[in-house]
């Protein structure tokens, strides 16, 4: 429930009251003495409900941006007129209590930091992001995205559209721009150090870190979490569910791929860079585009006869951006997750061919060990590049015409050219204990020439 207090202005106070008495809501008056234009000070407990319809109820009575209204949480009201009136506005079965306009358009401004703040908080999250990439720990990219204050911006801008607040609006879309560039180049100078230093915990291809490697070829699947948090974002602050667990989950969609981005420019890696950029501007456009669907379908937006057209054009219009940028950049994706759908099939499929020719007599003694498909790292697409078949055997000899067969069979499960690459891994028995030596050397390859 919300305590209300409305200065009402001059020749308004016999309106205000009419209303207050039409809505059944019990109410205290007092004279304003100030001298500043306004005739009297209304106090009044209302469901948190009622707040936005009263609200607007007021407005058209011509009760404008003149009249002061202070909104405050109550804890407890008793008055069975009160219990009558939260009755009334209990109805309708809404999950939760639906936070009005003008106290979302308050939220959403008080979530976005001073920029000084913003910009320091955002550089330190860059800075442990791109540690933990490098890292390849997961716990510290965690890390980075508790501290990452992007829940706020993310809202504010949709809440600006739907609402008309110009201010709001264009607040929200430059901390979210300046944000992110900021991520990306303090990632670019803290992994150009690294590498200067030496730091190479991956080698040379910096992203077959785990934690770097599903951010430079994302799927179709990564846009699962920027949906949600745009949803969910949305729904914590009007329904006051944990809005740090929702920022944090706004933060797993733009900070990692922002600092994965920075790392592979600085490792001059632009193709897996151009990757993560990607993932970086579709999730941006998810998250936007899911927040504003879900404030217009929950009618956040101005309910009066002429106060409807003025925010639904601007709303359709950024829809409308926000969703065929997202149709386009999605593209890419979907070539990445049809890829990983085939190289998923291709790898069974190879297994199968596998132990099928090794079951033959002519091959007695020889034990698939892995059957692996390995792409070209051409990033952002990738393609199949080989097939890596990995045998074991005693026998220090390699058998004849094995990699042959093995390239005929698993050839026709791909519509590409791909190479099959047999791998021996010899076991050397020593010594009256039985011990072994193990030794891996690739014996032959076959493509097809």
């Amino acid at each position: 429930m919300r305590y209300l207090e409305v200065t009402v202005p001059e020749g308004k106070r016999g309106t205000v009251l009419e209303i207050l008495e039409d809505e059944g809501i019990d109410y205290v008056v007092s004279d304003e003495t100030s001298g500043r234009g306004y005739a009297a000070v209304v106090r009044f407990p209302v469901p948190t409900r009622a707040v936005e319809p009263l609200l607007d109820r007021l407005q058209r009575a011509g009760i404008g941006d003149e009249a002061s209204v202070v909104v405050i949480n109550a804890e407890t009201v008793l008055s069975e007129q009160f219990s009558t009136l939260r009755d009334r506005y209990s109805q309708g079965g809404q999950l939760g209590a639906r936070t009005s306009r003008q106290v979302l358009r308050t939220k959403a401004d008080e979530l976005t930091p001073p920029f000084s703040i913003y910009t320091v908080m955002l550089l330190i999250s860059a800075v442990v992001a791109t540690a933990g990439l490098l890292a390849d720990s997961p716990a510290v990219v965690i890390g980075a995205m508790v501290i990452a204050p992007l829940l706020g911006p993310a809202l504010a801008a949709n809440v600006g559209i739907v609402t008309g607040d110009g201010r709001l609006k264009s607040t929200g879309f430059r901390y979210q721009i300046v944000g992110v560039a900021m991520v990306v180049i303090a990632s670019i100078t803290l992994a150009t150090l690294a590498r200067l230093a030496g730091l190479e915990p991956a080698g040379v291809d910096i992203v077959v870190a785990t934690e770097l490697e599903e951010r430079v070829a994302p799927n179709l699947f990564s846009l699962a979490v920027a949906l949600g948090a745009g949803i969910a974002g949305i729904l914590s602050l009007t329904r006051g569910f944990s809005e740090a667990i929702v920022g944090v989950m706004i933060a797993a969609a733009l900070i990692p791929p922002s600092a994965a981005v920075g790392i592979t420019v600085a490792w001059g890696m632009y193709g897996a860079a151009i990757g993560a950029a990607v993932l970086v501007i579709v999730n941006l456009l998810s998250i936007n585009l899911a927040a504003l669907a879900t404030l217009w379908i929950a009618g956040y937006r101005p309910q009066g006869l002429f106060e409807v057209s003025p925010t639904r054009t601007p709303t359709y219009t950024y829809a409308a951006i926000f969703g065929v940028g997202l149709l386009v950049l999605a593209a890419p994706l979907a070539g990445v997750t049809l890829l990983e759908f085939h190289t998923t099939e291709l790898e069974s499929a190879a297994e199968d061919e596998v132990d099928a020719v090794l079951a033959q007599p002519r091959y007695d003694g020889l034990e698939a060990d892995d059957v692996a498909v390995e792409l070209d790292g051409d990033y952002p697409i990738q393609s199949v590049e080989r097939v890596v078949v990995t045998v074991s055997t005693r026998n220090p000899e390699p058998e004849s015409e094995l990699a042959d067969r093995l390239y005929e069979e698993i050839q026709a499960h791909s519509d590409d050219s791909l190479i099959v690459e047999v791998q021996y891994v010899v076991a050397e028995e020593r010594g009256e204990n039985d011990e072994a030596d193990t030794q891996r050397v690739t014996i032959r390859t076959a493509d097809g020439t």
